[in-house]
């Protein structure tokens, strides 16, 4: 008798990568353990959701080094903007 396939809805995933995120010193073999998926079925979901535009899935740490990069980035283009002036 054929082994039946597990479903898992949306929601589940998105939790599952979430808890991938907060548990860095988890390896993705021990999360996808604990959480009762295939270690390849994780990779695969925290691909699609990084692919879709939903790696803010990511955790905290990761949300506060987007903001700190997002500043730097218009800090450093305003520097560049004032140093072309300059220039003229």
């Amino acid at each position: 008798m054929a082994k039946k396939r597990k479903t898992f809805t949306d929601e589940f995933k998105k939790d599952a990568v979430q808890f991938l995120a907060n548990h860095p010193e988890m390896t993705i073999q021990q999360s996808a353990d604990a959480l009762g998926v295939g270690r390849s079925t994780l990779e695969r979901w925290k691909a699609d959701f990084k692919k879709s535009g939903l790696s803010n899935i990511t955790g905290q740490n990761h949300a506060e080094e987007e903001k700190d990069l997002l500043k730097e980035n218009i800090r450093l283009q305003r520097e560049l903007r004032d140093s072309q002036e300059a220039l003229k």
